[in-house]
């Protein structure tokens, strides 16, 4: 072989391995599994993000860990529901500057928002079924609920958001992301149909959870929940709200109360007690779920699945 023929591709390897034309992948931060595996699922084939909540850990008790304030410092993106959710982060996102890009995605464009439901049992008038349309204006952590990721429809307004970001801040990659999106889009409309009937023989069956997270999968899906133990999982429900539950329990005949892996399950003993409602766990924050582009889809389906095992 010349000489020639020889460090010609080699100068081509290199030139094209340049930085002009090779770029790595931006660093990018999420801030919980759910959301975690939207994003991954766009960047597969480019990179992987790193994740904030990890394992059973809760959104709503989190402490922010030095390993996660360097990763915020050196994120290029980073990605949270918004300060109703993680209001751990609101204090470290802000002192980022412009350093990195920081995408709410309760603020993403198509997002269906739902009033932040007050007391445990839920009233006719107070079914939060009007959607919360100013809410995205206002750091107001009450105004809406932030689970917006129950509803399949909502994760694509998120996909739709997570892809534009990404294309923005790495164009080198944006065919992959666009790609990656499109494919996503279409698992989440497969996804949306296999949870309609699944849920479809149980849907009419009242049942109670343990905190009012669920009103996105109850809109989507028209299941029955009658109330919440607590509103909120930082608040711990007093002698009266576990007696309003446990005579709701026993009036509508509900059928089953649902714990969550991160939270003392005594509280749904109690409510039962006494009565013909059997206890079943959701997960909707994939407490339980190992992180990566699979866990969205799983975390939907075990809802489904356990909904359907306990009511029927």
């Amino acid at each position: 072989m010349s000489l020639a023929k020889t460090i010609l591709p080699l100068a081509a390897s290199l030139f094209f391995a340049s930085p002009a034309f090779a770029s790595d992948p931006p660093e990018v931060v999420v801030s919980i599994k759910p959301v975690h595996s939207l994003v991954a699922a766009i960047m597969q084939g480019v990179g992987t993000p790193d994740l904030i909540v990890e394992g059973a850990a809760s959104p709503h008790t989190y402490a922010l860990k030095p390993s996660n304030a360097r990763a915020l410092e050196g994120a290029k993106v980073v990605f949270w529901v918004g300060p109703g959710m993680e209001a751990f982060l609101e204090k470290p996102l802000s002192a980022l500057g412009s350093n990195a890009l920081v995408v709410e995605l309760d603020k993403a464009p198509g997002i269906t928002k739902l009033k932040f439901r007050q007391g445990g049992a839920f009233e006719a008038d107070d079914d939060g079924d009007e959607p919360a349309a100013d809410a995205g204006d206002s750091h107001d952590h009450g105004a809406f609920d932030t689970h917006l990721w129950l509803d399949p429809h909502n994760a694509k307004a998120m996909t739709a958001e997570i892809t534009t970001t990404l294309v923005a801040a790495d164009p080198a990659n944006a065919l992959t992301y666009e790609a990656n999106q499109k494919a996503l889009d279409d698992k989440l409309d497969a996804l949306d149909t296999e949870i309609a009937s699944t849920i479809a023989p149980v849907k009419n069956k009242p049942f109670i959870v343990f905190h009012d997270a669920y009103q996105y999968f109850e809109r989507r899906y028209g299941v029955h929940v009658a109330g919440s133990i607590t509103v909120s999982p930082e608040s711990i429900p007093g002698a009266q709200r576990v007696a309003e539950i446990h005579s709701k329990v026993a009036d509508l005949g509900a059928t089953c109360v649902f714990a969550e892996p991160q939270f003392e399950p005594k509280l749904v003993n109690v409510v039962i007690e006494g009565t013909s409602a059997k206890s079943g766990v959701l997960d909707p924050e994939a407490a339980t779920l190992p992180q990566g582009p699979d866990l969205y889809f799983d975390l939907m389906r075990g809802i489904a699945k356990s909904l359907k095992t306990c009511l029927s």
